[in-house]
């Protein structure tokens, strides 16, 4: 008797290790989680290249990519800093300006969007190899970019392939303004209309993100769903039986920030908020604040961020740079307490907070209360949210944190650990991992 086939999900994410990309955790989590649940999963992702020169690596987390995973790296040229002068065209040695130019506008007639347009001819071609080596079952793109749901829809119209639509980010939704990109008449508006229309499923980070699609897009909304970014399970595992970092009498607290800053970051406040704090409180006038990961989107750090965070080096501010993935858990457990960083939007609930959480270390939310990761930390009895952006606002925030964090016991982390294990990424993917095998099962059986 042979065995069943085992679907084959093409998982499509332009950033996936050794990417250094905010949104590549969540794009390795699905495509191991779906491994684990018996699938066959071929990623189709960008070329090392891309990382290396543009974005950054981490190679430690490439470890964590299940060795049961077929990776496939289609070829993408990245207009912006290529290194390698030899594989410039005489065209643009010419003119690099006239040629960006013109590359631009090809790339956006491939597919309405800046500077990824231009891979859907090669994700395509790709996806067609791997459909015609080993048929599909189901395609997942994770966006953005965009132009990751294009592999879906090509072998829905091509083969009746369902396919599912993850957005870590917004198409034409301005999370900070709360308006719509573009017009609604727009080439990119109808096309992202007509891919929810058919997709089997379509994934958001969070309530309010669907609910605006609903209302924007009301076909096929019901089959609109939550999944939240959420923290892996062994990262959680490593805070088990966690104890209060020693430290000298003298030395203080650490207070640590984690994650990328970038955009409308009320990050200025905040350090104009420590620096009141600590002139206020002799504990604090011996701690420091950490702050690790990256500054901006690209490898090299920001340079205005970097000015900024260097006016407060003398209120025991410091850069360190990023972590490794498998390395945050370690780098949490030499904190005392979190400072929670965001932009105002409601719809904004970042991945940090989930990992935040799950440290059970005490939480200085330092963002709007409107700001969406609110309704994520409600009920975590060591967190102090602010009520408004107003540094000396902040700075008695972060006085009430330290006093907290100067006090906490084992038994407290593990409450607040307790508390959030109903934030752990199983509990987010396995309902949908369990919907789409029998969706496919029923599919093929048909």
């Amino acid at each position: 008797m042979t065995a069943p086939k085992r679907p084959h999900l093409l998982y499509v994410a332009w950033g996936f290790p050794p990417s250094r990309g905010a949104g590549v955790y969540r794009a390795l989590a699905t495509a191991n989680a779906f491994v684990d649940a018996g699938w066959k999963v071929t990623v189709l992702t960008a070329t090392r290249e891309v990382f290396e020169f543009q974005t950054g690596t981490d190679i430690e987390l490439e470890r964590k990519v299940d060795p049961r995973l077929r990776i496939v790296r289609a070829p993408f040229s990245w207009i912006r800093g290529e290194p390698d002068l030899a594989k410039w065209s005489r065209a643009r040695i010419a003119s690099n300006l006239l040629w960006s130019f013109m590359r631009a506008k090809s790339d956006r007639m491939a597919f309405p969007e800046p500077v990824y347009g231009g891979w859907k001819k090669a994700l395509l071609d790709e996806t067609d190899r791997i459909h015609q080596d080993d048929p599909v079952d189901l395609v997942i793109g994770t966006a953005n970019p965009n132009v990751d749901f294009m592999p879906g829809w090509h072998l829905y119209k091509k083969a009746g392939i369902p396919y599912v639509m993850d957005y870590r980010d917004t198409w034409h939704l301005n999370v900070y303004t709360d308006t719509f990109v573009g017009s609604r008449l727009s080439r990119s508006a109808r096309l992202e209309e007509k891919l929810l229309r058919s997709a089997a499923e379509v994934w958001f980070v969070n309530a309010p993100i669907r609910d605006w699609h609903a209302k924007t897009y009301p076909a096929g909304s019901s089959r609109f769903q939550v999944v939240a970014n959420a923290f892996d399970p062994d990262f959680a595992q490593a805070f088990a039986g966690m104890s209060k970092p020693e430290r000298s009498a003298t030395e203080g607290l650490v207070f640590g920030y984690l994650g990328t800053i970038y955009g409308p970051m009320p990050l200025r406040e905040s350090l104009e908020g420590w620096r009141i704090a600590r002139s206020r409180s002799e504990l604090l006038r011996n701690s420091r604040f950490e702050i690790h990961g990256r500054l901006g989107h690209y490898s090299e750090p920001d340079p205005a961020i970097l000015a900024l965070l260097k006016e407060y080096a003398g209120d025991g501010v410091t850069y360190e740079g990023p972590v490794s993935k498998t390395a945050v858990a370690d780098k949490y457990k030499g904190f005392d307490a979190l400072m929670l960083i965001l932009g105002k939007s409601k719809y904004v609930t970042s991945g940090k907070v989930f990992e935040y959480a799950a440290s059970g270390l005490p939480i200085a939310s330092l963002h709007h209360p409107e700001t969406a990761s609110t309704s994520i930390l409600s009920g975590h009895q060591d967190w102090f949210p602010v009520p408004d952006l107003l540094p000396e606002s902040i700075a008695e925030t972060i006085l009430k944190t330290a006093q907290r964090a100067a006090v906490m016991t084992s038994g407290d982390y593990a409450r607040n650990q307790a508390w959030a294990d109903h934030l752990s990424r199983d509990k987010q993917l396995q309902p949908r991992i369990g919907h789409l095998t029998e969706l496919v099962a029923e599919a093929n059986n048909g």
